[in-house]
């Protein structure tokens, strides 16, 4: 079943691996081997092996969800250092002579994550590059670093509200999943992709209609559309928070579908590559959803 983030497309996550037998455990190594083993040395043995932890993705070759986390956790905590290099570098400059902070690290995070991101998932069927990733999380860190700092200065105490928000969708989003309350469907997986589709569109429309003037508002049609009293915005905002959440419950799934499928190691990466991209915009869209409903108080 394909996701919707192209990084999960991957062959790794979507096919068997060819030859696979079940991560050697303790119990099942023992249990071919007793097959021969008939002397008290062998029942020793045998007793040891049964004593002895699993294999874990090191061992074995293969992706774990438990390696995955350990990897997608140094990721995030790559962006978290350059975030606040980003937050820094954007304030620097605001004085009282000079009040406006730069959009610097904003505008070189978000170009290098975009084209890194690009780079990473058409190069990845071929090989994996952790480091490519690790640069894909730097850039992500200055862009939300100096896109938080920036909604900060004009809304202040916004980061700290939309960071709340994105763990709070995050933890319900995951004990659901875990609990196999939420599961991936084909028919939510088609509606998730018109969804997606025509959020799209407007997305791409609304900045036409900013860099031509038809709308001079913050946000475009966004906040210069009000329905019953609502900006346009916010209701949007609500829908890409679910959007946002059954990606992860999709990214959730193929993580476990390529541990399943005794997917390479290093495929641990892509998994938390791909966690990092939702997780990024689900942030960014909760953070412009408060900054809506603030700028319209």
């Amino acid at each position: 079943m394909s996701s919707s983030n192209f990084v999960f497309n991957s062959p790794a996550f979507q096919e068997k691996r060819p030859g696979l037998t079940p991560p050697p455990a303790g119990a099942q190594a023992a249990t071919s081997a007793s097959h021969g083993a008939v002397n008290v040395a062998a029942d020793a043995q045998l007793e040891g092996m049964y004593a002895a932890p699993p294999a874990g993705s090191v061992d074995t070759g293969r992706m774990t969800v438990e390696d995955t986390v350990v990897k997608t956790l140094g990721l995030f905590a790559v962006l978290v250092v350059t975030a606040v290099v980003g937050w820094v570098w954007t304030m620097a400059p605001v004085t009282a002579a000079n009040p406006a902070p730069t959009m610097m690290p904003w505008i070189i995070g978000a170009l290098g994550g975009f084209v890194l991101a690009m780079v990473v998932i058409f190069t990845s069927r071929k090989k994996i590059r952790p480091a490519l990733i690790f640069a894909y999380a730097a850039f992500e860190g200055l862009f939300i670093g100096g896109i938080s700092a920036y909604f900060e200065m004009l809304w202040p105490g916004i980061v700290l509200q939309a960071t709340l928000a994105t763990v709070a969708v995050i933890a319900v989003t995951l004990a659901l999943f875990a609990s196999g309350k939420v599961r991936v469907t084909a028919r939510a997986n088609k509606i998730f992709l018109i969804a997606m589709l025509g959020y799209l569109v407007f997305s791409l429309l609304n900045v036409v209609l900013m860099w031509t003037g038809v709308t001079d508002d913050a946000f475009g049609l966004r906040s210069g559309v009000v329905i019953a009293g609502i900006p346009l915005g916010v209701i949007l905002g609500i829908l890409v928070v679910f959007l946002a959440a059954y990606s992860l419950v999709q990214d959730f799934d193929s993580i476990q579908q390529g541990a399943r499928n005794g997917a390479p190691r290093e495929t641990g990466w892509l998994g938390g590559f791909g966690i990092m991209v939702t997780v990024v915009w689900l942030y960014v869209e909760i953070l412009r959803m408060i900054a809506i409903l603030r700028s319209n108080n």
